[in-house]
């Protein structure tokens, strides 16, 4: 009997994904196969998951059509999450505020001015309450776009769900928890990088341990590109900060097959084109090998990195902002050729103000027409063989390992320390800042050619697009919402749990999420829970780069 070919492994795979092979034709009538490509493979599906992570990619499941949202009080976002499901979202990612990025209440005088402003200001339970009002949560997944303070927005989540009757192992969704590369590139950090590290460490055991269908960090690249970076730094960096967290994740007495199936990603997709193809495709290829050869993953899972994408913030203009729409759907286009799992796609007035509802609508619709009208989604990975892009996709690989290689020689081969040791010495932070600088050179030069900012300016002095506007309104009554929650609150009982917490902060090896969870429960506030932690752990000041 003739060996099995690479092919006729994934046909099989194939059919018992499909249950039977389902036949799509172009317009013109032309019958499609599923995938293309020699007998030898690799197909999709297969070690190393060039291809993609699955045999049938979006024939037969399509990704998640996630949008992000958040903005003025809960209930202001709750209405918009309901808009998304009704307009056929599929999943909700959530948006917050800067003061509870930073872990301030509503009425800090830090937040004076800010509060719902760039997302949804939560302060308590109560809030939490009313974000989610009427939502399935064990129906649908919830993403949260949180970091410092993510061990608190979990412990509100959990608090609320349970209220309801919902289970924790039944609660599926994503905390951001990233917290590398907020001193990297985002800058919304609280406490120094190894006390963070501490609270991502205990999410981590928590949810492995009580929260199954729960992703207890999604690491981004997303804000690393955002700042600036390079495609090739951003892959680099994010799966270095995944490895990282591998490593943590021993420290915890987890095994890297308890934890690697259950981080995610999340990747930029920016303007070029092929480029940002070429960098998904590497990152699952880098990702599965470094995962089994490196760290010793057994189980096929752990080699599978899963990535939500987004589409890139920083190249949308104020100028002529409806041709957003355009550089949006590029961008949305080459996430899903790259294999993405979940998908948000920016809404054309994002430069100027938080998407109106007509703007977010005409986002999500941009999603829908890649997937039901293009034809993109009915052979996998439709790109691969492409001589450009499988050079292009070596070549990011290529600069990812030598950007690997100078970070591990930082921590003395240990990626976790290497990271640490690199936000403490400034060097991702350098790089960054120093490609960053290339590139608005390039802007300014005129090298590279900005529609309707640096070229093409007719049209520039247009109406006004309407947008959504933020009123001191929102703002007061959020303030006096926080007021009456710790009015009507037992103080006893609050002081009682952040006294625990603060007792639990001193023990290193103590899991902090219980305590959390209880305070959470007591409607003691995030500004009141954080201010706890920083009394142990001390506030974080970075030494700026020259």
């Amino acid at each position: 009997m003739s060996p099995r070919s690479a092919r006729d492994e994934w046909l099989e795979a194939f059919n018992a994904a499909a249950k039977r092979a389902s036949q799509f034709t172009t317009m013109s009538g032309v019958t499609l196969d599923p995938v293309y490509g020699p007998e030898s493979g690799p197909y999709p599906g297969q070690f190393p998951y060039t291809r993609g992570l699955h045999a049938s990619m979006y024939r037969t499941r399509l990704w998640t059509m996630r949008m992000f949202a958040g903005f003025g009080t809960a209930l202001d976002t709750n209405a918009r999450f309901k808009e998304i499901i009704a307009a056929g979202g599929t999943g909700l990612s959530t948006a917050f505020d800067m003061p509870t990025l930073l872990g301030l209440d509503s009425d800090d005088p830090m937040a004076l001015g800010e509060v719902g402003r760039c997302g949804v200001a939560i302060d308590s339970l109560d809030d939490m309450r009313d974000l989610f009002a009427d939502i399935e949560l064990d129906e649908i997944t919830t993403s949260m776009t949180i970091n410092s303070p993510a061990a608190v927005m979990l412990a509100l989540f959990v608090a609320q769900a349970e209220e309801r009757g919902v289970a924790r192992a039944a609660l599926g969704g994503t905390l951001q928890n990233d917290i590398l590369k907020e001193y990297q590139a985002q800058k919304e950090f609280v406490f120094p990088p190894r006390q963070s590290m501490r609270l991502v460490r205990n999410t981590i055991a928590f949810t492995a341990a009580e929260m199954p269908k729960w992703n207890s960090i999604s690491v981004s690249g997303y804000h690393i590109r955002e700042a600036g970076s390079t495609a090739a730094e951003e892959l680099a960096f994010t799966l270095a900060n995944g490895f990282a967290y591998v490593e943590l994740a021993r420290q915890a007495g987890l095994g890297v097959d308890d934890v690697a199936p259950r981080l995610s990603f999340f990747f930029n997709a920016h303007i070029d084109f092929f480029e940002e193809i070429a960098k998904y495709r590497a990152a699952r290829r880098l990702w599965a090998t470094w995962t089994r050869d490196h760290y010793g993953a057994r189980d096929e899972r752990s080699w599978q990195l899963r990535f939500h994408t987004q589409t890139a913030g920083v190249s949308l203009t104020a100028q002529q902002p409806e041709i957003n729409i355009a550089r949006t759907a590029i961008e949305a286009l080459a996430g899903v050729l790259g294999g993405t799992q979940s998908l948000h796609t920016n809404s054309m007035d994002e430069a100027l103000a938080l998407p109106s509802e007509k703007a977010a609508r005409i986002a999500l619709r941009t999603q829908q027409i890649i997937a039901y009208e293009t034809g993109v989604v009915h052979v996998a990975d439709p790109l691969g063989g492409s001589y450009f892009v499988e050079e292009l996709t070596d070549e990011m690989e290529r600069r990812a390992e030598a950007i690997f290689a100078e970070i591990a020689a930082l921590g003395n081969g240990s990626m976790l320390e290497g990271c640490i040791r690199g936000i403490e010495e400034n060097w991702f932070q350098g790089r960054i800042a120093d490609s960053a600088y290339q590139l608005e050179r390039h802007f300014n030069d005129g090298t590279r050619t900005v529609v309707g900012v640096n070229r093409f300016t007719e049209g520039n002095d247009d109406g006004d697009l309407e947008i959504l506007r933020i009123t001191n309104e929102d703002e007061t009554k959020q303030v006096e919402r926080l007021r009456e929650v710790r009015r009507r609150r037992d103080d006893d009982r609050v002081r009682a749990t952040l006294e625990t917490l603060a007792k639990d902060a001193v023990d290193p090896e103590r899991n902090l999420m219980p305590a959390l969870i209880d305070a959470a429960r007591a409607l003691a506030t995030v500004g009141e829970m954080m201010g706890t932690l920083e009394s142990v752990f001390g506030r974080y000041v970075e030494v700026p780069t020259l």
